[in-house]
């Protein structure tokens, strides 16, 4: 009976997300209310139930704080950059490696910075701009969602390590390997996509791509070794691009140089001012609880919006209402945020997690831990967001891979991994990818074309497992 009591929470949300009966706001309230009874019986003897939540509801808003102010920070950086990029650039005709640039190479970088699926928009933009159009599109846009853990500068990654108290750095390098394999696999799955589109990719330029995201794979686990994980998706995806574009269109005399640089110089400044940032050791910082990671002076949220307000301010004129626009875009993101951060915070603070991560790894036995890439990326999908998979089930997918016998860090990155592939391809993504195309495509063609991917992420999954467990 507590076993079904304590599951109810996490099976009440995914019913209600998965029938579309209820939004992410509506559908993690739900699961709060249904935790209560749970949480009750679960806490130790001799710890009140309503101090409890108190206290762990003021430790989940702090742990919020931080994905929140990077998410709006981003948002903000991303309105400045528009307003200072040139305008009226002549369209490009649809080739192979233009498609590529724009999605699996330009629209991973933007999400590197922004998060909340601004790559996928992006690199729509550019698809359409070329002339492609309909589920095909749609399909190749997502792909820009490759670089999930690491977009928006990582906030769902650090969360994801703060719940399990682990260190980021650890928890990215270890979501860098499977991710690696499934980068690989993705540019087949461009040629699938871009065959349904009627292109067609010939077998130098396939070894080109192969190539290309090969160098994508090399600089995403050299960064994460030797360099802060912020960065990570940024250098990996922003190297490569610097290449291919200046192969595809090269600064032609003074104004091609201009808009170049004009273009370049935002991105190159965010990601300098922060490696200098994080050069500043022992910066102070706002530290309440001491088993929580603080919120120092030199976080990645006080860069972004330090240097999104640098750049709004170089065009003062309707700087507010740009930024107003971009932030009010983040006020239904965050308060989902802030409830998927109480609702992980009370499964892990009160035990619920651990016990249900114990029953699971003792009902599959010596296959538990293959259960943490189907879990993750099904709870990517459902609550769209890196965020969102890490707040519900990091706590639990952790427990049960570690129970199973996998090294915490790597059940951890596992989870990371498969939760954000999941999550750009989530119900809520592609349905917004369906909405501005709007001509008529429905969610349900692009994750035909996307199932590839799918099983891809379930393969490289399972090899990790394997590999880990060797």
């Amino acid at each position: 009976m507590l076993l079904l009591l304590q599951s109810a929470p996490l099976l009440l949300l995914l019913v209600l997300l998965i029938s579309g009966r209820a939004g992410p706001v509506a559908a993690c309230l739900a699961a709060l209310a249904a935790s209560l009874p749970a949480v009750s019986l679960t806490l130790p003897t001799g710890v009140e139930p309503l101090g409890f939540l108190a206290r762990e509801s003021l430790r989940g808003a702090f742990l919020a704080i931080q994905p929140i102010s990077v998410l709006a920070g981003g948002l903000l950086f991303h309105a400045a950059v528009v307003r200072l990029a040139p305008t009226g650039l002549p369209a490009q005709p649809a080739t192979a490696r233009r498609v590529f640039a724009a999605t699996l190479l330009g629209g991973a970088f933007v999400e590197s910075v922004t998060g909340f699926a601004v790559g996928a928009v992006f690199a729509l933009a550019q698809l359409r701009r070329m002339g492609l159009s309909g589920p095909p599109a749609g399909a190749l846009a997502l792909l820009a969602l490759v670089l999930v853990p690491w977009g928006g500068l990582g906030p769902g990654t650090a969360l994801g390590a703060a719940l399990v108290s682990l260190p980021p750095q650890g928890v990215a390098l270890a979501t860098a390997w499977p991710q690696a394999g499934w980068l690989l696999c993705l540019v087949a799955v461009g040629w699938h996509v871009a065959s349904a589109a009627g292109m067609t990719v010939p077998g130098r330029e396939k070894l080109a791509q192969l190539g290309l995201m090969a160098s994508v794979v090399v600089l995403l686990l050299a960064a994460n070794l030797a360099l802060p994980y912020e960065v990570a998706g940024i250098l990996a995806a922003g190297l490569p691009l610097l290449a291919v574009l200046w192969r595809l269109d090269p600064p032609r005399g003074a104004q091609g140089w201009r808009h170049a640089m004009l273009a370049l110089a935002p991105w190159a400044g965010l990601t300098l001012a922060l490696l200098l940032a994080r050069s500043w050791h022992g910066a102070p910082a706002l530290h309440p609880w001491s088993d929580l990671p603080g919120l120092p002076l030199n976080h990645v949220a006080v860069v972004l919006w330090s240097v999104a307000t640098l750049l709004l301010a170089l065009r003062p004129r309707s700087a507010l209402v740009a930024a107003g626009t971009a932030l009010s875009r983040a006020r239904r993101p965050v308060l989902a945020m802030l409830l998927y951060v109480l609702l992980g915070r009370w499964l892990a603070g009160s035990g619920i997690a651990s016990g249900l991560a114990t029953a699971a790894a003792g009902a599959l036995g010596p296959f538990a831990a293959y259960a943490l890439p189907p879990l993750g990326l099904l709870s990517g999908m459902v609550t769209g967001s890196n965020v969102g998979s890490n707040a519900a089930l990091m706590p639990v997918q952790a427990t049960l891979g570690h129970t199973a016998g996998l090294p915490l860090v790597n059940a951890a990155g596992l989870h990371n991994f498969a939760g954000a592939a999941g999550a750009g391809m989530s119900f809520g993504v592609t349905a917004m990818i369906a909405g501005l195309l709007a001509d008529g495509t429905r969610p349900a063609q692009l994750w035909r074309l996307l199932a590839p991917s799918m099983l891809a992420v379930m393969l490289c999954g399972w090899a990790a497992v394997a590999f880990f467990m060797a």
